[in-house]
């Protein structure tokens, strides 16, 4: 904030005007924190404006084309006014002409939301407001800037969907036929993710982000798995991913916690072409469809209550079993009264679980030193020797047992 003045101070003295816009400006209003901080600077030359920030510290070059820069050791953007011309049907497809003397209003309007728009003199804090974006921010309400200027860029669709979902606002009707009429196809795989990963981890409920693309009509192509769910499944999938919501900060990896919960109601062929879509990330994707195939089944194990023996299989083919104990948890709902109870018997059980995977146990080395040869034989043996560990047999024993079972093995194959 305070180099922000400083800069602001001399670009007063060369005959312009400096302010906080986007999401800063916003935030502040509604009350909410915001550390990126963004400034605009108007009235003066690209030249005089590299001249300022060269007085000032190192200054860096973020974005040519776009008029962004930046100073060394400072979290603060600067920008200049631009205008943009769609020259194609994706997020990346514009023409960008930087134009310091467009005027505020004219600058403001290629804003995407009119509560992104508003504008804050750094010096004096005067808040320029021309599309009604305050208003906006009192009604919990997204509505976009611009008809001329909203539909050239298709991500803008699943931005108001992200934001309606991060604010719990509603996108307002106009937005919603608007955002009906643009084709979202050509756009980046990052780009949906990265509005989707924003409405998934920063919303309290996750599901106004789906249910807004809903209301556009938009959920195909991308989230088509979703689109296509009987309305009692559907219903089942949203409350599942606001349950997911209050618990994701105590899971290992919140952001595929919150796409397992999004998978929970997907057959495994569906939620695979749903990340497939999305993400190339072999990691995520394991621990995605892992959870969401060990939640299909977590119920039927659980009528069937097969003893200690099942249990500590189950989870050891888990990806996360304390992140499989909350998604349960969060998708179940009201729909299991008795859950608290069966939350601490499993909790007990991957207490256990992890206790015994923590002891000393037998490892290839071991039985390449009793004189096992590598080979398939060995794998079996170790996964014989695996077996005993989870039912809680030391390492002695875990030897002992799995040599005799080898022999035992070699006798019978002979």
């Amino acid at each position: 904030m305070a180099m922000a003045r400083c800069i602001a101070e001399a670009v007063v003295e060369a005959g312009g005007r400096t302010y906080f816009v986007g999401g800063c400006v916003r935030d502040r209003l509604m009350g909410r924190e915001n550390k990126d901080i963004d400034i605009e600077v108007h009235g003066v030359s690209v030249r005089a404006l590299e001249a300022i920030l060269d007085g000032l510290g190192e200054r860096t070059t973020m974005g040519a084309s776009f008029g962004i820069m930046g100073l060394r050791h400072y979290d603060l953007d600067i920008a200049m006014p631009r205008s943009e011309k769609a020259t194609g049907r994706g997020h990346k497809d514009f023409e960008v002409f930087v134009d310091p003397f467009i005027g505020e209003e004219r600058a403001a309007m290629r804003r995407d939301f009119t509560i992104n728009a508003l504008m804050e003199d750094v010096l004096t804090g005067e808040v320029l407001d021309f599309f009604g974006g305050r208003e906006d921010i009192a009604a919990g309400r997204i509505r976009h800037v611009s008809d001329a200027t909203f539909a050239e860029d298709p991500l803008r669709v699943f931005r108001a969907a992200q934001f309606a979902a991060r604010f719990n606002f509603t996108v307002a009707e106009e937005t919603t036929a608007i955002s009906a009429t643009m084709a979202v196809e050509a756009l980046a795989s990052e780009r949906v993710m990265g509005e989707l990963e924003k409405a998934l981890l920063k919303a309290a409920r996750p599901s106004i982000f789906f249910r807004e693309l809903e209301k556009m009509g938009q959920l195909n192509p991308w989230f088509e798995e979703l689109a296509v769910l009987p309305r009692d499944d559907w219903r089942r999938v949203m409350a599942g991913l606001d349950g997911a919501a209050a618990v994701r900060s105590e899971t290992s990896r919140p952001l595929d916690f919150m796409l397992a919960a999004a998978c929970a109601g997907f057959a495994p062929p569906a939620a695979k072409r749903f990340l497939a879509r999305l993400t190339n990330a072999a990691e995520a994707t394991r621990y995605v469809l892992n959870m969401a195939q060990r939640h299909g089944e977590m119920g039927a194990l659980l009528a069937a209550d097969p003893g200690e023996a099942a249990w500590m299989a189950f989870f050891d083919g888990t990806a996360c079993p304390e992140d499989l104990i909350l998604l349960e948890r969060a998708t179940r709902g009201d729909g299991t009264p008795d859950w608290p109870g069966i939350e601490d018997h499993l909790r007990e059980t991957v207490a256990l679980y992890r206790h015994r995977m923590a002891l000393p146990h037998v490892m290839g080395r071991d039985l390449v030193e009793a004189g096992v040869r590598p080979g398939p034989e060995m794998g079996r043996a170790l996964a014989y020797a695996h077996g005993l560990r989870l039912a809680g047999v030391d390492k002695a024993g875990q030897l002992r047992r799995t040599l005799a079972w080898i022999g035992q093995e070699v006798k019978g194959d002979a």
